[in-house]
């Protein structure tokens, strides 16, 4: 099963050193920042599951962080547990005010953190928010974007998936099959930043399957470069055989089988597209417009 990733944004390297060590012990992979541009840059980069956001940053302070991660579709959804020195009622509620799931004072007890932590994730996986390999928006928060299309016009919507990952899983195992899931919601970050709009939204509605909701006139080019980005490196994933044959070999059945390396499909629709009456419309459309873009074999 995947680690959970928590980000600890915290200038305090003692506190980061210590929330490291324990918390790798537990079965998290940790990843830091000590300014607070840092935090939302690597959060563009990779979602994390949890994070502990203290307010004293060198930079902007973590009340900024926390604002600028909740006004943003690509994080708003990431549960956030203040870790700081100010323990005024006010601090406190200036914190929840703006979002945040949790307040923790200094000095700590880590065991109560650890608790606090695993009731943020244990919440966001029981109300079905997101996705626990990649950390996107899942379940409920699709469907409310995707309910959101019907009252506007002037989008365009993505379905990706990831096309050969069966085989690729049946030769390396789930546990290779997870990072390369998570690797695409990698790629689909980066080329939404570089190719799309502030506003996009990025979402994993299970397995393979994503979704990326942008406006008509930047579908194509984001469809051109997360295809083009994962052919090109997908290849990182396979063993130096594979990648030179350009396919994996599979024993079934006293027989063998080829399996070409793994490829995206991507499926684009847009409010021009067709009429659509309610988001199950939207799904089905889109997921053929999927199925015409995958190669036949």
């Amino acid at each position: 099963m995947s680690k959970s990733r928590i980000l600890v944004v915290e200038d305090d390297l003692d506190i980061v050193h210590m929330l490291r060590l324990y918390f790798e012990s537990q079965g998290f992979a940790v990843t830091a920042a000590t300014r607070g541009q840092e935090a939302l840059t690597v959060c563009h980069k990779q979602v994390p599951n949890v994070i502990i956001l203290d307010i004293n940053l060198p930079d902007i302070d973590g009340y900024e962080v926390c604002r600028t991660l909740r006004n943003s579709l690509r994080t708003s959804h990431i549960p956030i547990i203040f870790l700081t020195q100010k323990d005024q009622r006010s601090d406190k509620i200036a914190g929840l005010e703006l979002g945040a799931d949790d307040y923790v004072t200094k000095p700590f007890d880590i065991e109560e953190l650890k608790l606090r932590v695993q009731n943020a994730l244990r919440r966001a996986s029981y109300e079905n928010l997101t996705n626990p390999i990649t950390g996107l928006p899942s379940g409920k928060l699709i469907e409310e974007h995707l309910r959101g299309l019907l009252q506007r016009g002037h989008w365009g919507l993505l379905y990706v998936g990831i096309y050969n990952l069966r085989g690729f899983s049946d030769s390396y195992g789930f546990v290779a099959s997870d990072d390369l899931i998570r690797f695409t919601g990698i790629i689909l970050g980066d080329t939404v930043d570089a190719f799309g709009t502030p506003d996009d939204f990025i979402g994993h509605v299970g397995g393979s399957d994503f979704i990326v909701i942008s406006t008509p006139d930047k579908v194509e080019a984001l469809r051109r470069e997360m295809i083009s980005r994962f052919s090109k490196e997908v290849g990182g994933f396979y063993g130096f055989r594979d990648r030179e044959r350009g396919h994996i070999v599979l024993n079934e059945d006293g027989g063998e089988r080829r399996v070409p390396l793994a490829t995206l499909t991507v499926g684009v629709i847009t409010d021009q597209t067709s009429p659509f009456a309610d988001i199950r419309e939207i799904t089905e459309v889109a997921a053929e417009a999927r199925r015409n873009s995958t190669p036949r074999t």
